[in-house]
């Protein structure tokens, strides 16, 4: 058991991919695992044989938005043969009551959730109960026997009837920046502008639909420690969250997340089948597993809904004189989760007067929680859709409306950039596109029955760097063992980590193997934010330097070393060997270094952001995104038949992951322009499209040609390897672009999301 657990964390390399370097195209190390069933996720690992047998659990979920639970009958369920038990609030093991103890490590302001903690009520769908038994069917079949009882109370879900009770965060999370202060006079310069446009834009609930449902499957060994294997972005974050929940040793906890089937935001914090599968596991002292069903994973966070007004103003010549934004947003009652959302507004274009606002109302809805470019996704659609509408009433080009008003610095914080390479995106992306040949006025391409337009937009994000640490262990023969508490949430960890390892010492991709997913590994942050390459990427290069330095050392010390009297500087670590930089015939093979050693060479780094050096700079990745629509005038149907996506993160780890990442981003852009939104019927406070056949997500026959562009870029204030982040990126601006493009197509501007095709017929704005 032990061997192939650790043969499942540590996939092998594709074979004969030889020396690699930063930037190639590879590909991914764990692609064959994948691919031949190998890679084993949260739900498909059991117990040892030595061991009982696996329970499984299945949760009921609650019917009502508001309330309590009076009762619940659990009789029927039972007396199904082969359930072992039916774990609700009055019968659930011992579990701790104060909120810092519910807290995972990205937790928001309040007090969080707790998983049949008492009778209370906060959201439909919320876990009522679990039934465990035998077998999954046993479990499943009992489960819609149990019967609940509720006192139901009135319940509010709707935003837009609730924004006159609109407040500003008061419970604020750690890494939110609230707006910053008024700058200038934005409102008095407005009201005097020549030119202005004020415009509400709507964004409807998002719900993640990642391949992998959520799934937590605890191995109870027989001295009581806890092997859990769970879907998360962070095995530590999950550690952590029973830890505290449970009142358990940390010793006594190991979380594993080898492979993780999409996250995107939604695998941040720990979900409720990870603690109702730990009750059942303390209860029963028994091995269970918890699966939740596609209707399920729509019963915690989303994309919060949210409302938003702008006001720009400029000058006759295009110069923007003010910006005014301000956002409402949904949260749950028990939390304050917030976003940044309106901060984009004062950092992209060069203005002296600005003013941001940003406030939640809170709701009977679960929290809502981080989706992929959480805050921009909204915020930066709702501006460069502004940005659009103002160039249509300057009659100026959107592109030179943006070059007209380039920032140089950061407008609100007044600080230089690390690096952008904004301008350059503008510029190859719309050359790739045919941007000059675009007409100004809207409506005038047509093709058949179809009209045509062609929209563009920015897109920004940040540029996050957070702490790790790694390990690493050069053997005799030459392999190298790098290991960290990362994750690989289906954005390439594996091979990038291996390529960062396999070029600073100069050995084939086959050699390297990187270990993440388990909860003893070195202390790594969750993964999120497009910071994990920027972040953990300087750990291994960090913990691979040190390597280099011992080893160049033995290399010196070797009798008759050509390399006696050479510095490190003077060396390279290249195709197995040590060698000079300027004389490359002069060599030491590595093997030979390492020959007779009595125990593998081994090194620890503790990577730490230079937040002295960092805080003077604002820190980003942009990107330009340039979108062909197709419209059916008649039918309201929008085709995205062209995206080019010009973008700059800094320096490319891996060339194909990285690409396919922003191909990714651009396709649930799409999703968020004209597919994606979760309804509630508000009589029951429920969302009702809790399925794939009804909540539409993008298919192939929606995309067609993505063309992505990587600006060069090295960023050295953001990471030691010049690496920024790509997994948020993508997505940001698609949405407006396309927006964008449906006005140039149709002379009618649509301003809310998705962009269905009765909003594109009727035209009508927050609809």
């Amino acid at each position: 058991m032990t061997e192939l657990i650790h043969a499942l964390r540590t996939p092998s390399a594709d074979p004969g991919t030889g020396q690699v370097q930063i930037g190639d195209a590879v590909s991914r190390v764990d692609g064959r695992d994948k691919v031949t069933g190998q890679a084993r996720y949260a739900a498909e690992y059991t117990p040892d044989a030595t061991e009982a047998g696996l329970l499984y659990g299945v949760v009921v979920s609650g019917a009502i938005a508001r309330g309590h639970i009076k009762a619940i009958d659990t009789e029927a369920a039972l007396a199904v043969p082969g359930v072992v038990d039916v774990i609700w609030h009055h019968n659930r093991p011992k579990i701790r009551s104060f909120d810092i103890f519910y807290k995972d490590m990205t937790a928001p302001g309040g007090s969080p959730y707790r998983p049949l903690y008492d009778s209370e009520v906060h959201y439909s769908g919320q876990p009522v109960a679990l039934v465990v038994a035998e077998t999954f069917e046993a479990a499943r079949h009992a489960a819609a026997l149990v019967r609940v009882e509720y006192d139901v109370q009135p319940h509010e879900t709707y935003l837009l009837e609730h924004q006159g009770r609109a407040k500003k965060p008061s419970r604020l999370k750690a890494g939110y920046t609230p707006p910053p202060d008024v700058k200038g006079h934005p409102d008095e310069v407005w009201d005097k502008a020549a030119v202005k446009i004020e415009a509400s834009y709507y964004s409807g609930v998002e719900h993640h639909n990642p391949l992998e449902m959520f799934a937590t499957t605890v191995i109870h060994g027989a001295d009581g420690h806890l092997t859990i294997y769970d879907k998360t972005q962070s095995s530590q974050n999950s550690r952590w969250y029973v830890s505290h929940v449970f009142g358990l040793s940390k010793d006594k906890v190991t979380v594993r997340n080898p492979y993780v089937g999409g996250a995107f935001g939604s695998g941040l914090r720990p979900q409720y089948q990870l603690p109702l599968a730990v009750m059942a596991a303390l209860k029963l002292e028994r091995s269970v597993r918890v699966v939740l069903t596609r209707q399920q994973m729509f019963t915690f966070g989303h994309r919060p809904e949210t409302q938003q007004r702008l006001k720009l103003s400029a000058d006759a010549d295009g110069t923007l004189t003010s910006i005014v934004h301000e956002a409402v947003a949904e949260t749950s009652r028990y939390e304050d989760y917030v976003e940044v959302v309106v901060n984009w507004s004062g950092e992209l274009y060069a203005c002296e007067h600005i003013r941001l606002g940003y406030k939640i109302v809170d709701l009977d809805h679960a929290s809502p929680m981080d989706m992929r470019a959480p805050g921009a996704a909204h915020g930066v659609h709702a501006l460069e859709v502004a940005m659009d509408e103002l160039s249509y009433a300057l009659n100026m080009d959107p592109l030179a409306l943006r070059l007209k008003n380039y920032a140089e610095i950061d407008p609100t914080h007044g600080l230089p950039y690390s690096t952008k390479e904004l301008r350059e995106c503008y510029l190859q992306g719309a050359q790739r596109f045919g941007w000059e040949n675009r007409p100004l006025e809207p409506g005038t391409m047509r093709e058949g029955r179809e009209l045509i337009g062609w929209g563009m937009a920015t897109g920004m994000w940040d540029a996050m760097q957070m702490f790790a640490r790694a390990s690493a262990v050069l053997h005799a023969d030459g392999s190298l063992v790098v290991s960290s508490a990362a994750s690989d949430i289906g954005t390439g960890t594996y091979t990038a980590m291996s390529i960062i390892a396999a070029e600073a010492l100069g050995l084939p991709l086959e050699k390297v193997r990187f270990q993440l997913g388990d909860s003893t590994l070195p202390v790594a942050p969750i993964e999120g934010g497009s910071s994990h390459v920027a972040t953990v990427g300087s750990a291994v290069a960090g913990v691979c330097e040190k390597l280099q330095k011992t080893v160049f050392k033995r290399a010196k010390d070797m009798p008759g070393s050509p390399l006696a009297t050479a510095r490190l500087a003077d060396v390279e670590f290249v195709d197995g060997v040590i060698r000079l930089r300027n004389i490359p015939g002069t060599s030491v093979p590595l093997t030979q270094v390492l020959a007779g050693i009595d125990e593998p060479l081994e090194e620890k780094y503790l990577m730490l952001p230079n937040m002295l050096k960092q805080m003077k700079f604002q820190r980003a990745t942009h990107s330009a995104v340039f979108v062909e629509v197709r419209v059916d005038p008649e039918f309201g149907t929008v085709r995205v038949t062209r995206v080019v996506s010009a973008v700059a993160a800094g320096r490319i780890i891996n060339a194909k992951t990285a690409r396919s990442q922003i191909i990714g981003g651009v396709v649930w852009g799409i999703g968020q322009a004209l597919h994606e939104e979760t309804h509630c019927d508000h009589r029951l406070g429920r969302f009702m499209n809790h399925n794939l056949s009804e909540y539409h997500v993008s298919v192939n026959a929606d995309i067609h040609d993505i063309d992505v562009i990587f600006v060069k870029e090295d960023d050295r204030i953001v990471s030691r390897i010049g690496a920024k982040g790509v997994g948020e990126i993508g997505q940001v601006g698609v949405a407006a672009a396309v927006c964008n493009a449906i006005y140039h197509a149709t002379g009618q501007r649509v301003r809310s999301t998705p962009m269905t095709p009765e909003k594109v017929m009727r035209g009508r704005a927050g609809e």
